[in-house]
């Protein structure tokens, strides 16, 4: 008997050397990363969203399946992401965010609207390590919503969307040198939406003037709605030289149909950034034949023609200015990540947070898909940008200025 309780306690010695070091590397493959998006999935502009979602999916799937992301101990973790519809709400926005804060989740990925993103991040902990300030200390990362400034608002928030003003400036004057005889704009402005009216009165209409430009005005419109007459038969009556339509693609196509129906034929027109997308072209493709907009997206390198190509194919959503953002700012998320300490376990959940937040604000550089953006102190971004035009219902690349 005394030697079979030696040979069993031999045995169980043997099997919990042999085990324990198996355990110890299941154990940290379960260690996941939980990083969550946001866009607004329903209402007028929800096209936003679906590609936000569709570029997102695609990049969890791309970095899982390449291994994960190495964490501060040499272990991997799988990403596990979650995307939630803020329906352009700033109410409901902020709702969402709370609740994610308040579980597991490490970053955010979102929103798509600025009129979230404002009040959103008005939420957060505006300095860092202000013991005073009871704010959110949850790094957000946008990749769509894009008024000027917005990251200025807190620490922990960061951006990496284009400088609209930067880029209209460029465009009013490029128009101005290749079309010196242009002499009148006209402007068309959806004023409920605060991307399409901050753009008009602080991007498009500024840099119109600055390239020497005579602006007559602006014709006012909301998100939703669908009669244009008497916008357009204002337009019709001025005989401007270039209309610039500052409003997302359903409006901008319900404006290009009326033009159309009322013979409104200007030498040029220029459109809101978040209208070249492949959702105008669907809507009104031949209507918009000629529009002009610089964006911070194109099929023009090889990464970005593959990207596109992926997300369209496998995922059934479009890259544009404001998706192409969410694979850059997932990549730059797991080099951040890889970098910083994360841990990822139950008990680092603040360290880990704040470890990627100011490994955001350490990072000066990163590779788009257009090619190398900037960061600036103040957490935005310094994108390279093409100006598109709309030729056979698609677009093209009309000057690459890179």
């Amino acid at each position: 008997m005394k030697v079979l309780a030696r040979v069993a306690l031999f045995t169980i010695i043997v099997v919990g050397l042999v085990a324990a070091p198996l355990w110890e590397p299941v154990a940290a493959q379960e260690r996941v990363l939980k990083v969550a998006g946001v866009g607004a999935m329903s209402g007028v502009i929800r096209g936003f969203g679906i590609n936000s979602k569709a570029v997102f999916d695609m990049v969890v799937d791309e970095i899982n399946k390449a291994g994960g992301v190495r964490l501060a101990d040499g272990t991997r973790a799988k990403i596990v992401g979650t995307f939630l519809d803020e329906r352009c709400n700033a109410e409901e926005g902020i709702s969402v965010v709370r609740k994610l804060a308040s579980e597991d989740w490490l970053v955010l990925i979102g929103p798509t609207c600025s009129n979230v993103a404002e009040p959103l991040f008005g939420i957060l902990q505006r300095k860092v390590g202000d013991a005073g300030d009871s704010g959110l200390q949850f790094p957000i990362f946008t990749d769509t919503a894009i008024k000027p400034g917005l990251a200025k608002i807190s620490e922990w928030a960061f951006r990496n969307v284009p400088h609209e003003p930067t880029m209209y400036n460029h465009l009013f004057k490029w128009l101005k040198e290749k079309h010196p005889n242009l002499k009148t704009v006209y402007g068309g402005v959806e004023t409920d939406f605060a991307h399409s009216n901050s753009n008009w009165f602080t991007s498009m209409k500024n840099a119109a003037t600055a390239a020497g430009f005579e602006v007559l005005g602006e014709e006012k419109w909301l998100l939703n709605d669908t009669e244009f007459s008497t916008q357009v038969g204002k337009w019709r009556r001025a005989k401007p030289d270039i209309i610039a339509i500052s409003s997302h693609p359903f409006t901008t196509c319900g404006v290009l149909r009326e033009m159309k129906r009322q013979g409104v034929k200007p030498k040029v027109m220029a459109g809101l950034t978040s209208t070249a997308t492949l959702e105008t072209m669907a809507g009104c493709g031949p209507e918009a034949e000629g529009l002009i907009i610089p964006t911070g997206f194109a099929p023009v390198t090889p990464e970005a023609k593959r990207v596109a190509d992926i997300v369209a194919k496998q995922y059934k959503g479009n890259v544009d200015l404001h998706s192409a953002a969410v694979y850059e700012n997932m990549y730059v998320l797991k080099k951040v990540i890889e970098t910083s300490g994360v841990e990822a376990k139950p008990t680092t959940l603040a360290q880990d947070r704040k470890r990627i937040r100011d490994g955001l604000a350490k990072v000066t550089e990163f590779d788009g898909l257009l090619g190398k953006i900037k960061r600036l102190d103040d957490r935005e971004s310094v994108k390279p940008y093409v100006f598109a035009v709309a030729k056979n219902s698609d677009w093209a690349v009309l000057f690459d200025p890179r």
